[in-house]
């Protein structure tokens, strides 16, 4: 069993600690649980957490998971090194910069052989701030959970959010077979469905499109609203479609900002498809347009059925 190390208890880093202390839980006493995670009994000994420790700048937060008995002891920034030193498997929670800069910073207290592990929505940027750390007895794997909400903070972190999402790992010539191994197993018992290995440039140039362009095109359809009443109107629709516009601004601003070319592109391209979609309307063309949604259709019905 191995101790676990979580830098940052926000909505994200929460919700991996919960999910961890869920799995751990339940294989430690021989139980399922009752929201879909794994069972106990496909989850390998080596992966449960004998302990639990996280580090945060918010004595509020580390209080309340102390309370809650999600982690077994907290540490402030100042105790960072103390925590990371007796951390077999650490995550960090931390925005992109924040995370590279913890990283290197600490890079002398981590154990030697411990598994090191962030979150951060973009790789490409973020893999030339981690090219500086240079131990090569610690095991760093570089991920991106697509889980989340609109809401923010440990109060809202579950670990439900986990269940039945995608996980993405970046694995590259310098990836350590048995570390990527371990947080797959991790990551499985967390209640993540799908685990994709991919390499920095691919998952930004996909990130670009099925996340951030989505938040891009959510933020702007609030902000073309013609008055605040409108969801007086609104048959779920609207709400279905904006709900993501709810953001937490300054992360998804270095997010958008740190993938800017890939984000661009996909903006270039549905705005093509949006203007083809106007030019059809405005020459009546109702049969064209007809067959635009009905492709349209089928393309999405298609995409439902990947496994």
């Amino acid at each position: 069993m191995k101790t676990f190390g979580f830098i940052g208890l926000g909505l994200m880093g929460g919700s991996l600690v919960k999910a961890v202390r869920r799995f751990s839980h339940t294989a430690a006493n021989n139980k399922a649980v009752s929201c879909k995670a794994p069972l106990c009994e496909t989850v390998p000994p080596d992966v449960c957490a004998k302990r639990i420790f996280a580090c945060d700048a918010n004595e509020e937060v580390l209080n309340k998971a102390l309370a809650e008995k999600v982690i077994d002891k907290a540490f402030t920034p100042s105790g960072a090194d103390e925590m990371l030193s007796a951390c077999d498997i650490v995550f960090i929670c931390l925005y992109p910069k924040a995370a590279a800069d913890f990283l290197l910073r600490h890079e002398n207290a981590f154990k030697s052989g411990a598994v090191v592990t962030d979150i951060s929505g973009v790789k490409k940027e973020a893999a030339k701030r981690f090219s500086g750390f240079t131990r090569k007895d610690i095991f760093f794997v570089s991920g991106h959970p697509m889980a989340g909400s609109e809401k923010e903070g440990y109060e809202h972190s579950s670990a439900d959010i986990c269940l039945g999402r995608n996980y993405i790992l970046i694995e590259n010539a310098a990836t350590d077979a048995p570390s990527i191994t371990l947080l797959s197993d991790i990551i499985r018992a967390m209640g993540f469905k799908r685990i994709i290995r991919t390499d920095e440039e691919t998952h930004d140039r996909k990130i670009a499109f099925t996340s951030q362009l989505c938040h891009v095109i959510a933020s702007a359809l609030v902000d073309s609203a013609e008055d605040s009443a409108i969801t007086a109107f609104g048959g779920g629709s609207y709400e279905d479609l904006t709900r993501i516009a709810m953001i937490n601004a300054p992360l998804w601003t270095q997010l958008f900002c740190e993938n800017r070319d890939n984000l661009l592109a996909h903006i270039d391209r549905f705005e093509r498809s949006l203007e083809n979609i106007r030019t059809l309307l405005e020459s009546d063309k109702t049969d064209e347009l007809c067959a635009v949604l009905e492709a349209v259709r089928k393309k999405r019905i298609a995409m439902s059925t990947l496994k």
